[in-house]
């Protein structure tokens, strides 16, 4: 059984157990986290298509941690003009397990 679900304008496929990172929600560390934009469903080799969500279905996922992905440099030059600008960016992410898949009577 999986699901795909979207959060931060971004679609995970996961399967309860999976550890997902998602762009940073605001929510403590251990607490539950339920993910409504449920897209598809498979279940027993039945998929279900959302239009554009699955109705009833939902993810129950427990918040592990809230971490910071990897530096990136932005670096802007202009040749000839002595120009130069150099920045760093760290994105954040919340680490979720996901605990359940939920899918509701009207599906």
């Amino acid at each position: 059984m999986y699901a795909v679900v979207r959060t931060g304008s971004k679609q995970y496929r996961v399967r309860v157990g999976d550890i997902i990172e998602v762009e940073k929600l605001p929510v403590e560390p251990g607490q539950e986290v339920t993910l409504e934009d449920v897209l598809l469903v498979e279940r027993d080799g039945t998929v279900t298509v959302g239009q554009p969500v699955v109705p009833g279905a939902r993810v129950v996922a427990r918040v592990l941690d809230q971490v910071k992905g990897p530096k990136l440099i932005v670096f802007k030059m202009k040749p000839k003009t002595r120009y130069r600008r150099k920045t760093g960016h760290r994105q954040r992410y919340t680490r979720l397990q996901v605990e359940a898949i939920e899918i509701g009577a009207a599906s």
